[in-house]
């Protein structure tokens, strides 16, 4: 029998971690095509064809598909007669691979994870711990599934115990209409039903990496009742009209994945996790053979997409002359293209601006008249300006938008998905807007950055604050100078009634 070596684990943990920062799975390329190509909504359609374009320009450049390269979700189903060289615990093994899969000089992935989360919560530089499960099967193979899983879509995760008599299709239904944009759809929703909390959460995360066939399931019909309860909450989840980066639309989720397992008499658990437009992950066996080698997608996979001709109806903006008057002519649905300066400011950022304010320091950037995208890039290689920079979920800075615009005359903002209640009464109050960037195409975005400097809070590495020089970044109006919001009137317009 041979033996599975540690460093081959290693070294295929680490490639598949690269492999799936720039990768696409096939099956979720041909699954966005087709909803593109199927979808009505024009802004919706511009979205979804910015995520492929941006999805074929990070396979052919090697460069991440999103700025949130994710935490590394690795889930290793063991052979209980496997045999192996391993002296250290899988969770160190897999921390070593991890760390070698983020910080490759070539492709260098944005470290996300925190340690000590109730406390400092200082970035661990290397993005381990992964997140690891693991379990024991028969057999004598090592069987791993990476996945790269990022904050916005796994942020939306949610968990419920219905009785047993209830309806998991209404809950999912219900609660979907509840997460907003921040999960960056169209993407797919894993849904794991039974067992107990730990075990329905674990059940929806494992169903995310199941290949993509609803339109399959649609054409041959249901053989079993999860076929049915997938049919029926894709169904009636996309009739909610919340579309694509939830500007209204046809297409909110590509794909709906169940699975269950047997749990009390008295109980009905079920754990929602949904995965965003930047869906990554990757699946390798290790037999004593040596690494896991990888095949590229085929890139004639993509259709033929000219993004060029939907800018030609897009207005340009001079950042660096945002006038009043300008602010109050912007209309909600309407595309951009920004050119100028841009500051960056993410949470943490926000929040020591804020601490300053509230002792009476003056910030170390004047925001009067100005524009913030909130974002926290990918270091940049070779003679890039930036890594990939795309958009991060805007309702994490609702809290400090009303001071920050009052305080400091900010014009503009610049994220991804909706903004609450509070942060439209600021926008309202203060004549201000927000814009958003497609959330799934960083890389894209990332080439309307001509130069990029730090210029304050160096010490919070990629959510410092960055001054960006742009030229033509494609933005969408989200909510006008009056407060109106195209993730409210979208969605509303696109809402249909389920054909079941």
């Amino acid at each position: 029998m041979t033996i599975i070596r540690e460093e081959d684990l290693i070294a295929s943990i680490a490639e598949a971690l690269q492999y799936i920062s720039y990768f696409h799975p096939p099956d979720f390329i041909k699954a966005m095509t087709s909803a593109w190509a199927r979808e009505e909504n024009p802004g919706a359609k511009q979205a979804m064809a910015q995520i492929l374009v941006n999805s074929r320009m990070c396979a052919i450049g090697r460069r991440p598909i999103c700025q949130d390269t994710g935490a590394a979700n690795i889930h290793i189903r063991y052979g209980v007669q496997a045999r192996t060289d391993f002296k250290r615990s899988l969770q160190d093994i897999c921390d070593a691979g991890t760390r070698q899969g983020y910080l490759r000089d070539t492709n260098p992935l944005r470290a996300s994870v925190v340690v000590d989360p109730l406390g400092a919560r200082k970035n661990s530089g290397d993005n381990t711990p992964c997140m690891l499960t693991v379990e024991m099967v028969e057999g004598i193979r090592i069987e791993v599934e990476v996945a790269a899983k990022g904050g916005g879509s796994e942020n939306k995760a949610k968990f419920t115990t219905l009785n047993p008599s209830g309806s998991v299709a209404d809950w999912v239904v219900e609660t979907v209409e509840t997460l907003g944009a921040g999960w960056c759809p169209p993407g797919i929703l894993g849904i794991g039903v039974g067992g107990n909390a730990d075990k329905a959460m674990a059940l929806a995360k494992a169903a995310l990496s199941e290949p993509i066939d609803l339109h399959d399931l649609q054409r041959r019909g249901p053989s079993n009742r999860t076929e049915e309860l997938r049919l029926e909450i894709a169904e009636r989840v996309n009739a909610l009209g919340i579309g694509a980066q939830g500007l209204g639309g046809v297409t909110t989720v590509l794909d709906v994945k169940v699975r269950s397992f047997p749990t009390h008499a008295a109980s009905l658990p079920v754990g929602l996790i949904p995965n965003c437009a930047a869906t990554r992950h990757a699946h390798f066996t290790l037999d004593g053979s040596g690494p896991a080698e990888f095949t590229p997608p085929d890139l004639a996979l993509y259709p033929e997409i000219l993004l060029d001709e939907a800018s030609a109806m897009a207005r340009k903006i001079d950042l660096d002359n945002l006038t009043d008057d300008l602010i109050a002519s912007l209309e909600p649905g309407q595309t951009l293209l920004l050119s100028g300066t841009l500051y960056t400011g993410r949470d943490a950022a926000h929040k020591r601006m804020i601490d300053m304010l509230d002792k009476g320091k003056a910030l170390p950037v004047d925001l009067r008249g100005r524009a913030i995208y909130y974002v926290g890039p990918v270091d940049a290689v070779g003679d890039e300006a930036i890594g990939p920079a795309g958009p991060t979920t805007s309702t994490r800075m609702d809290k400090f938008t009303d001071r920050i615009l009052s305080d400091t005359g900010l014009k503009l903002m610049i994220g991804k998905a909706e903004r609450g209640p509070a942060a439209l009464d600021a926008i309202a109050k203060h004549r201000a807007a927000y814009l958003i960037a497609v959330g799934g195409a960083a890389y894209l975005v990332s080439k309307a950055i001509k130069a990029a400097r730090p210029v304050a809070f160096e010490d919070l590495g990629m959510e410092a604050i960055y001054e960006l020089k742009v030229e033509d970044m494609p933005v969408t109006v989200a909510v006008d100078s009056s407060g109106n919001s195209i993730h409210r009137t979208g969605p509303e317009k696109w809402r249909r009634i389920p054909a079941l």
